[in-house]
């Protein structure tokens, strides 16, 4: 069995490792496709979406990030199919979230055209600010449910589990077990989870009251 695979992507002839996913062989070829939930030095949750891909003979999209690629197979990133989904998530996605403070994905929704007022009547996401503990802040207001604080904090770095998904739906979010302030966690306050975070959901407490003083 060959361990190298040969795809076509976007016209381009690509020879990669076998295993190596749609993402990674298209970045390998300088081809950028968009991600959300996706980190390199974590496990792919493929939650957002926005990386999927039209691959030949698949009836659905597929998520880039964890699709592995397969010999032959052809992949189009960028067909009229690919953009309309990517732009209704984007637009979705604005119309739940505070975006504000989060420049990549305001970057995605200027390069898709998204209208981000299309599904104004959505109801924004509000929480209150936690500011329970003297290192950071959690505004999940500007929460995108990527996961990947709940990763880092896990099996994939930390190994201290001091967060975890709370509820269900519209009204599902990140949160602490029994929704103890942070200091009453196990969590070590490390600054991986503030690290990894593409939103403003989590970010340093002096950067946090700076901004709220207007500095």
């Amino acid at each position: 069995m060959s361990d190298k695979v040969t795809l076509t992507i976007d016209n381009q002839t690509v020879t990669v490792p076998a295993g190596t996913t749609i993402l990674a062989a298209a970045e390998s070829a300088g081809i950028d496709i968009p991600t959300i939930c996706y980190h390199p030095a974590l496990t792919p949750p493929a939650v957002c979406r926005l990386c999927t891909v039209e691959v030949e003979k698949m009836r659905a999209l597929q998520p880039a990030c964890v699709v592995p690629v397969k010999e032959g197979m052809v992949v189009r990133t960028d067909s009229e199919r690919v953009r309309t989904g990517r732009k209704v998530i984007l637009e979705l996605l604005a119309s739940h979230v505070e975006l504000h403070d989060a420049p990549e994905i305001q970057r995605y929704i200027q390069q898709a055209g998204a209208d981000v007022t299309r599904f104004a009547g959505g109801l924004k996401r509000r929480f209150d600010v936690f500011e329970d503990n003297p290192f950071y802040i959690r505004d999940y207001s500007q929460c995108v449910m990527c996961w990947r604080c709940i990763q880092v904090c896990a099996n994939d770095v930390q190994h201290t589990f001091a967060l975890t998904w709370g509820k269900r739906g519209a009204a599902s979010h990140v949160a602490t077990f029994f929704g103890e302030d942070m200091p009453d966690t196990t969590c070590v306050f490390c600054g991986n989870c503030v690290g990894v975070c593409p939103t403003g959901a989590l970010k340093s407490l002096t950067e946090w009251r700076l901004e709220q003083a207007g500095g």
